[in-house]
């Protein structure tokens, strides 16, 4: 018997399994003697001479490529354990679909969710290896940057349901255009049954031009006419959330919740698709939706001392994502003045310059009093163009660094301002928000 299984030696404890990774950066067979002599009770190698001499009996499997024996050990613990397992991709709104949807379907079962974005080709198999506990449903996500990353990922998790939230400029840099990052996504697709639901968003062309294709059952969301879940009478309440009527083949319930922006209505009404697809009743939907939170730096709404209200949505950005933060700051409304705090997005490519000038302008038409970019050239690329637009130089400042941000806003912050902060995790603007 073992207890968990680890690629990290630094958390290995007594009866636990050290997988060594060769990684571009490590290579965890440097560390495979440190974790047997944590106390683990055995390791999978691809060279056993890495084992070296460690005076006690010990379990060594080796294995010709560690990463793909660590994912088939996952995808022999996502068939033992019975769980329905629910994989959740696209460009934004991974996270937050995920943990409304383990929201959801937890009214009504035991349910897995992946740890933050442990979603890539070892996150996942890690993720999966706690389905040893055996819940009733796993909700898991699959990320990508490259083609061929989630093709991997559903073959190793399998999953009955399949949720596709949008495609978008996340990762941009990495393909040539948006319908090259559509066609990564549609792995998603891939290894169905007739069995199997996809969950498609549609309110996005490129997802439906690809769901159709998909051998399985379709149950579609948005606010389009044909969507199976509609949201209608959509009420935008800035900062005090959402109302619509959202209309089901099981019913209808009014939606009111605190999460903000289109966006999240799009997460929500993916998450209740699931929920309804696996008999959630509708009321238990609406009322786990009315007390719904943010996950931790992805669009948090925080009252601090002193009477400044701060949107927290440093974990990660894109184009899209962007512009869907600026909107629901244009439409907040009570605040003293609006502060706009970006970060340069990353991963854009050749695109970068353009995506930052569009970002630019939506920053012009948020109405802000003062914009702080954050960055090299792409921010200043963005502040040249909200200052093209419109925006007074003297509301526009430009800093190299989260450290310089740090010191440039809490200088320039009085009591009533409402300040939004977004950028690219590595930007690292979760420093200014603590």
């Amino acid at each position: 018997p073992i207890g968990r299984i680890a690629t990290d030696s630094r958390t290995v404890g007594a009866g636990d399994f050290f997988v060594a990774i060769r990684g571009d950066r490590f290579d965890g067979h440097q560390f495979v003697a440190a974790a047997l002599s944590s106390g683990a009770a055995g390791a999978l190698v691809d060279d056993a001479t890495a084992v070296g001499s460690i005076g006690r009996s010990a379990v060594v499997v080796q294995a010709d490529d560690t990463t793909r024996a660590l994912q088939a050990i996952a995808r022999h613990v996502r068939r033992a354990s019975g769980a329905k397992v629910i994989a959740i991709t696209g460009s934004a709104g991974k996270t937050t679909t995920k943990e409304v949807c383990a929201e959801l379907l937890s009214t009504r079962y035991s349910v897995f969710r992946n740890k933050g974005n442990l979603n890539n080709h070892i996150g996942l198999p890690l993720s999966l290896l706690e389905l040893r506990a055996r819940p009733e449903v796993a909700v898991v996500e699959l990320g990508m940057n490259h083609s061929g990353e989630i093709s991997t990922l559903v073959a190793v998790a399998e999953p009955e349901v399949r949720v596709w939230t949008n495609v978008g400029d996340a990762h941009i840099g990495f393909f040539a255009t948006a319908d090259a990052i559509a066609d990564a996504k549609a792995e998603i697709l891939e290894g169905a049954t007739p069995d199997t639901l996809l969950v498609a968003n549609a309110d996005d062309p490129r997802v439906m031009a690809r769901a159709r294709a998909f051998r399985g059952k379709l149950m579609s969301f948005g606010t389009a006419d044909l969507a199976d879940v509609q949201a209608s009478a959509v009420e935008m309440r800035g900062l005090d959330g959402i109302r619509a009527r959202v209309r089901t083949p099981a019913g209808e319930f009014s939606l009111d919740t605190p999460l903000t922006g289109f966006g999240n209505l799009s997460n929500i009404l993916a998450a209740s698709a699931v929920a309804v697809h696996l008999d959630v009743p509708l009321q238990s939907i609406a009322d786990r939706a009315a007390h719904l939170k943010p996950a931790h730096h992805r669009g948090e709404l925080l009252r601090l001392p002193g009477g400044l209200t701060l949107i927290d949505d440093s974990y990660n950005s894109s184009p899209a994502a962007l512009k869907r933060s600026l909107e629901i700051l244009a439409a907040a409304n009570g605040s003293a003045r609006k502060i706009a705090v970006l970060g340069e997005m990353l991963e854009l490519g050749t695109h970068s310059d353009r995506l930052h000038r569009e970002c630019g302008r939506a920053a012009y038409s948020a109405d802000l009093d003062l914009l702080v970019a954050v960055g090299g050239a792409s921010a200043q690329a963005l502040a040249d163009e909200a200052r093209a637009a419109g925006l007074p130089s003297s509301q526009i400042v430009v800093v190299a660094d989260k450290t310089a941000a740090v010191e440039e806003v809490l200088r320039r912050v009085r009591p009533g301002d409402l300040v939004l902060v977004k950028g690219s995790r590595g930007i690292g603007l979760d420093v200014l928000v603590d």
